[in-house]
């Protein structure tokens, strides 16, 4: 699809990547760019049309979805992490990862399905490398990436039919709040991702990898566990 006159609906457009995202899309000429957060007075890119998003409210949602009729680009992006084990961590985070990652993009995305549908769109769902490999201390958010990989996949083969593009964005650590604790060197510059996924969603391409991290992952899902894991397997004959 074309970024340029489009009408674009970001989750979480109140800071970080979500942020870059509604800043490249007026920057690359869309005609509309709604920035939907969890208290719209945190939005403060001229230009843009707030819009209360809370994705864990069903009924938020629905509000949101109505107040943008005339959607052809959904952006996938609201998203926390709060580094909780599976085994031994508070089982209420881990809820709320997943009702954030996986049924709140879903709900967003059942809502605006039938707009996208009729008006010409596409959806870019923000995924992580986490998507693809899983450690302890990201126990809830890995897990809850992974199924929003999997719903990704599915939605696109569901909306083909309709002529609903969907794009999912892999990327690693980003210089953002959410990594403040990450090593510079480790993170990349979410305008640089927020520029190469759109450029992905323009050229239609299904996965977006945004960074070496995510493409060694990638490669990696064939390599077996044993390669993904090595702290974990002891190699055979040992």
């Amino acid at each position: 699809m074309d970024i340029k006159n489009s009408r674009a609906f970001v989750t979480g457009a109140n800071r970080g990547l979500g942020r870059r995202f509604t800043a490249e899309l007026l920057a690359r000429g869309a005609a509309k760019v709604y920035a939907g957060a969890r208290d719209p007075g945190t939005v403060d890119l001229p230009g843009v049309v707030p819009v209360r998003l809370d994705v864990t409210d069903p009924a938020s949602v629905a509000e949101a979805a109505a107040a943008a009729p005339d959607v052809t680009l959904l952006i996938n992006n609201a998203g926390i992490s709060t580094h909780t084990r599976l085994t031994d961590g508070d089982m209420a985070n881990v809820r709320l990862e997943m009702e954030t990652h996986y049924f709140g993009t879903l709900e967003v995305t059942r809502a605006f399905a039938p707009k996208l549908a009729a008006n010409g769109g596409a959806i870019l769902n923000v995924l992580s490398v986490l998507s693809w490999v899983h450690y302890p201390d990201y126990g809830a958010y890995s897990a809850a990436k992974a199924a929003a990989w999997a719903m990704t996949n599915v939605i696109r083969q569901e909306l083909a039919p309709s002529g609903v593009a969907v794009t999912a964005l892999h990327v690693g650590y980003l210089d953002t709040d959410m990594a403040h604790y990450v090593d510079p060197a480790d993170k990349t510059d979410p305008a640089v991702v927020a520029a190469a996924a759109l450029d992905g969603v323009q050229a239609g391409i299904p996965e977006v990898l945004a960074d070496e991290r995510s493409r060694n992952a990638k490669t990696g899902l064939s390599g077996g566990l044993e390669l993904m894991y090595p702290h974990v397997f002891t190699p055979a004959g040992e």
